[in-house]
């Protein structure tokens, strides 16, 4: 069962769309498909992004004075 879907209007670049009608015939794809595709992927990529910032929500967090006496004092800078 096909998943429900709405319309939706984007503008693009021109360059940008005359890229993806080529990518959309070379791969035998929709263009719809390949935008829906590149869209989950970046919400993937934001749901592990998240994941990580909550993951350190509690480390210690340094000031940059204290970063740069880090450095200073392991011979970095």
């Amino acid at each position: 069962m096909q998943p429900e879907t709405t319309r939706a209007t984007i503008y693009l670049d021109k360059n940008l769309h005359k890229a993806l009608r080529l990518k959309a015939a070379d791969t035998h794809c929709s263009i719809s498909e390949i935008v829906t595709n590149a869209v989950r992927e970046s919400l993937r990529e934001d749901e592990e992004d998240l994941a990580i910032v909550a993951e350190r929500a509690n480390d210690k967090r340094l000031s940059y004075a204290e970063f740069i006496a880090k450095l200073k004092a392991d011979g970095t800078i």
